[in-house]
């Protein structure tokens, strides 16, 4: 993208600047963006990928300031592994979503867990981390991944919606650590909030938020109902059901479209509206 360079600082708004990281594939967009918050101090959200580029561009926009945090919305390796060197570089403390081990690379190779995340401080729904003029509030948004955490800037009314809502498509839930129905939780509580803007971990930022979620509350629900169709027309394994929900798709997306299709029946299994039978779904008599 001409307009937002890869390693360039893009002001977002007095408080906010965006640098891009050289990772673009078809699960990342351009790639992922860290954001960097504050003014005589900072916040570094999502350094991303453990990059030299990206680490030397995000170092020139730090610009010898003060790191009060190296912040991670969830721990995909798109987004925590520069962590460890940034932290090196600076002494700042890793803090934000929760590890834990997971081999999660069916669907994304991308996108697996970073088993080497280790933060200094886990946040949870509430807690709060400040800098001079600025304060980060951890919000619990689990269903990409069980530890996802956004982060509202209420300074401005900003929100950093990380991987839970992106400026570019709906997020992939892969089971089994993503969660359908904790992401329509997740969803219906952003719902809730009037924050002004999402500034996502991939995707441009998104001004008119509210608007965008009921959007993708509403996606989900005509895939929900997509699936329930064909399987009372009878059972169908979920390539099956891919195959005619998903027509056209890039190939190399399937995987990641059979893992929705996935999430989308565990969240009715759990509902009692559909059961499994070998490798075909049908729904329940």
């Amino acid at each position: 993208m001409a307009e937002h360079p890869t390693g360039i600082p893009i002001q977002l708004e007095p408080l906010v600047v965006r640098v891009l990281a050289p990772n673009p594939s078809p699960f990342t967009h351009t790639g992922t963006q860290t954001h960097i918050v504050g003014r005589t101090d900072v916040a570094v959200i999502d350094p991303g990928p453990d990059d030299p580029a990206h680490i030397a561009a995000l170092l020139r926009a730090i610009d010898g300031r003060p790191v009060t945090a190296i912040v991670v919305t969830h721990h995909h390796r798109d987004h925590s592994p520069a962590t460890r060197p940034l932290q090196a570089l600076t002494g700042a403390p890793i803090v934000g979503a929760a590890p834990f081990d997971l081999d999660d690379a069916g669907a994304r190779a991308d996108a697996s867990f970073d088993s080497a995340y280790a933060p200094d401080r886990v946040m949870v729904e509430g807690d709060r981390i400040e800098g001079n003029g600025w304060t980060l509030e951890a919000i619990a948004t689990p269903g990409h991944t069980s530890n996802h955490l956004a982060f509202a800037l209420p300074e401005t009314g900003a929100l950093f919606s990380g991987d839970h809502v992106m400026g570019w498509s709906t997020t992939i839930v892969s089971p089994p650590d993503g969660n359908m129905t904790a992401y329509m939780a997740s969803l219906e509580k952003l719902m809730g909030r009037d924050d002004r803007v999402y500034y996502p971990g991939h995707g441009e930022a998104i001004e008119k938020p509210q608007r965008l979620v009921r959007g993708m509350l509403g996606h989900r629900k005509q895939r929900e109902g997509q699936i329930l169709r064909l399987i009372r027309e009878a059972a169908r394994s979920i390539p099956a059901m891919v195959e005619r929900m998903y027509a056209g798709l890039d190939p190399r997306l399937v995987p990641a479209a059979e893992r929705s299709v996935l999430a989308h029946l565990y969240d009715l299994q759990t509902r009692g509206l559909v059961i499994e039978e070998g490798e075909a779904w049908q729904t329940k008599t």
